[in-house]
């Protein structure tokens, strides 16, 4: 019996390994690029929009009762989130075909995580902790001015390789619908 099981965990890990390394173009491009959407408003009135109206959560150990989000849970959410989607990028194939694609992917979560790891954690610890509009106001216009130039040119290169690859590759993307990450 432990023969066989061994054998069964043997080949189950050998599948995965190869299966792991024959990722198909659709799998590449949506790992590569549209994982990529969660960054949506980064540096802009997107994300402004997000910690200044954040949602709701079940109270633990309720079915009915909520209470309002707070801000460094949401940032902390996108963080794991942004970590665990650049993880599996930086897995994909770096040659040929998708390297152009997978790097500037990279290039951007690479720009992305360390601001909200920073800057967007310290805005969030501002407004869970009350303070004034003025101050968050201020915070967020600086952030964003320091911060939405360089993410729209890497923005702007993933797009460019990802139409590129989904050419060649003949994935359907309907590339038309308003993807600016200011909105």
């Amino acid at each position: 019996m432990r023969k066989i099981f061994l054998l069964v965990l043997n080949l189950v890990c050998v599948s995965t390994f190869f299966s792991c390394n024959t990722a198909t173009p659709n799998e590449i491009f949506s790992i590569a690029v549209l994982n990529v959407n969660m960054l949506h408003g980064f540096a802009s009135e997107g994300m402004s929009r997000q910690l200044e109206s954040p949602g709701v959560k079940l109270v633990k150990g309720s079915n009915t009762q909520t209470e309002e989000l707070p801000r460094m849970e949401l940032i902390e959410t996108k963080i794991q989130f942004l970590e665990d989607a650049m993880a599996k990028v930086k897995k994909l194939p770096r040659d040929g075909d998708a390297k152009d694609m997978v790097d500037a992917s990279i290039a951007l979560y690479e720009f992305a995580l360390p601001v909200y790891k920073s800057d967007y954690l310290k805005l969030a610890q501002l407004y869970d902790s009350g303070a004034g509009s003025e101050q968050t106001i201020a915070f967020t216009k600086s952030l964003n001015d320091k911060y939405y130039p360089r993410f729209e040119a890497l923005h702007q290169n993933l797009t460019t390789a990802g139409m590129e690859y989904a050419s060649r590759n003949k994935i359907d993307v309907q590339w038309d619908v308003s993807t600016s990450p200011r909105n």
